[in-house]
């Protein structure tokens, strides 16, 4: 069985499979120590290679490194089309756990375990079958290039056969994510009335203004004409719902309506302006502007908008996990989602300004990193001035 030696070109065929064998492992010299993975995808009779995948790690542990390997593996099945996956490795861990027989406790285990447990939901059926690492050795040699590379600090992808997981947007080198990212293109609704005013706007429901409805037509142009964008998901409420609608209209695409993007609840504030909350609040007001575990009257606080926002996250991360999404929704929505890319403190959404209709991009990887590449850019509104 001969390997493909065209270098960057770790995918064999891309027509549709049914059924695949993948097989896949990963090391550390060291445990922990220089690491890397290897995985490789068979057509169902083992006769052909469909794709190859291998990268170094720095420095990790050896089940670190496999459950990586083992995250490449599914990426590349789904990516060469197939449904039904039979997965071979010599990890007894990693067999065990992805079977469900064996809890996972390692702190580092629960995330990579959760990745691989996504990606799979993709297929019509997984199975995992625990193999000597005799009958592992095509992904075991990609793995022991992958660590040699890591060993040396050689960079993988100067070598031939390389194929970072990342395919559709290189990882940032900086980060040391791995893996193909889920892309949200995070865009605030256009103008309402109550945004005219500087009124607090929450659940209340709010048309666009004939200036908001423009907005959206100027972030439809720019985002319509993208290729990349493989699905539309927005708040309930009507002004993201509208703004939605606009780019949705000219992809072609449906617009998915996600009840966890809904704005913060401001309760007994609705309506009111900053300076008439704080007049008629000031004690629960001023408390609110400090602490994030507190709510407006009859309303929701920034600790809890968090915890929705992080399962909405999830959830979108699961479903579409290695897509570029385009979300639509309001402002605390988007700096709690770029709070969590970032993975930094409550400051964040104070101090962070993000007008109507512009646009944030955060990416967020399969091994738990992620990067934001955007940040309140409105540069498609300014015919609009």
């Amino acid at each position: 069985m001969q390997r493909n030696s065209g270098a960057h070109q770790g995918i064999r065929n891309l027509s549709p499979v049914s059924r695949v064998v993948a097989e896949a492992d990963g090391g550390s010299r060291g445990n922990p120590g220089p690491a890397g993975y290897g995985a490789v995808v068979f057509s169902a009779d083992r006769s052909q290679v469909l794709a190859e995948r291998r990268a170094s790690l720095g420095v990790a542990t050896n089940n670190v490194a496999e459950y990586n390997g083992l995250i490449a593996a599914l990426t590349a099945a789904r990516d060469v089309g197939a449904r039904e996956v039979a997965v071979r490795m010599d990890s007894k861990l990693v067999v065990e756990q992805m079977s469900g027989r064996w809890k996972v406790k390692h702190p580092d285990m629960i995330p990579l375990q959760r990745t691989a447990a996504e990606l799979a939901r993709h297929f019509d059926s997984v199975t995992y079958e625990w193999i000597p690492r005799s009958q592992n050795s095509h992904a075991d040699a990609l793995a022991n290039e992958a660590m040699d590379a890591a060993a040396e600090g050689v960079d993988l992808s100067e070598l031939p056969d390389a194929e970072p997981v990342a395919k559709k947007t290189e990882s940032p080198g900086w980060t040391g994510a791995m893996g193909e990212p889920t892309r949200l293109l995070l865009l605030r609704h256009g103008q309402t009335p109550m945004s005219v005013d500087r009124r607090y706007s929450g659940r209340g429901n709010p048309d666009l203004t004939e200036l908001g409805r423009r907005q959206a037509d100027s972030a439809a142009t720019v985002l319509g004409s993208r290729t990349d964008i493989d699905a539309i998901v927005a708040s309930p409420l009507a002004r993201a719902q509208q703004t939605a609608a606009a780019t949705a209209d000219r992809l072609g695409l449906p617009v998915t309506t996600v009840d966890g993007l809904i704005e913060t609840d401001f309760g007994d504030w609705e309506g009111l302006t900053f300076g008439e909350a704080k007049e008629r609040y000031p004690e629960q007001h001023q408390d609110w502007l400090g602490k994030t575990s507190a709510a407006p009257p009859n309303g929701e606080s920034f600790d809890a908008v968090r915890t929705r926002i992080e399962a909405t996250r999830d959830q979108l991360l699961a479903e579409y996990a290695g897509k570029t999404l385009l979300v639509v929704t309001h402002v605390t929505p988007i700096k709690m989602l770029l709070q969590l890319a970032l993975d930094v403190g409550p400051s964040l959404l104070y101090r962070l300004h993000l007008d109507l209709a512009s646009l944030s991009i955060a990416e967020f990887y399969p091994d738990g990193g992620a990067s934001v590449r955007l940040v309140n850019d409105t540069s498609h509104l300014t015919r609009l001035a």
